[in-house]
């Protein structure tokens, strides 16, 4: 497998691969976290023009998307129920999703962030257990709960070198 940017062209199939997370958040006990529409197209073709929309891509197709940052993301600023490890400079990954066909692209993806940024954040809803346990087995701790732009709650997590 490998990540590179992701290009407008794939736009079409990153958002199938969206609808598919969506359906498989639902049928394992997450529907709200994407309800129906998230991620919004326009905020995805936003990542892509802004250079921080990723795809992990095995044998020509694409079997993940995500965003990834060095950047201070404003809803981690204030954490509740606990404390991040360390308030050094970090990278962020949100909107991850895989296809489905490619066992382990999830993980593929987290660590090549992490390769990129040795101090690794990210968020997920409380519901969604299979992000959450990728996350422990890769190496993140959670850390507490932030709040983001929307009011939702999301667990914290946290992996650095």
């Amino acid at each position: 497998m490998e990540i590179r940017k992701t290009r407008i062209s794939e736009l079409d199939k990153v958002m199938e691969i969206y609808a598919y997370a969506r359906r498989f958040m639902a049928e394992h006990n997450n529907p709200n976290q994407w309800g129906n529409n998230k991620p919004a197209r326009e905020q995805v073709e936003a990542d892509i023009n802004n250079g921080k929309s990723y795809v992990c891509v095995e044998d020509g197709e694409i079997a993940a998307v995500f965003y990834y940052a060095c950047e201070a993301d404003p809803t981690y600023i204030n954490i509740y129920e606990g404390k991040w490890i360390n308030d050094k400079e970090y990278g962020v990954v949100h909107r991850i999703a895989s296809s489905g066909k490619i066992k382990g692209a999830g993980s593929f993806c987290v660590n090549w962030a992490f390769e990129q940024s040795e101090n690794l954040r990210i968020d997920t809803h409380r519901d969604n257990v299979v992000m959450q346990n990728m996350l422990q087995k890769n190496g993140f701790e959670y850390c507490g709960i932030i709040y983001i732009a929307d009011g939702s709650e999301r667990m914290a997590f946290q992996r650095v070198q």
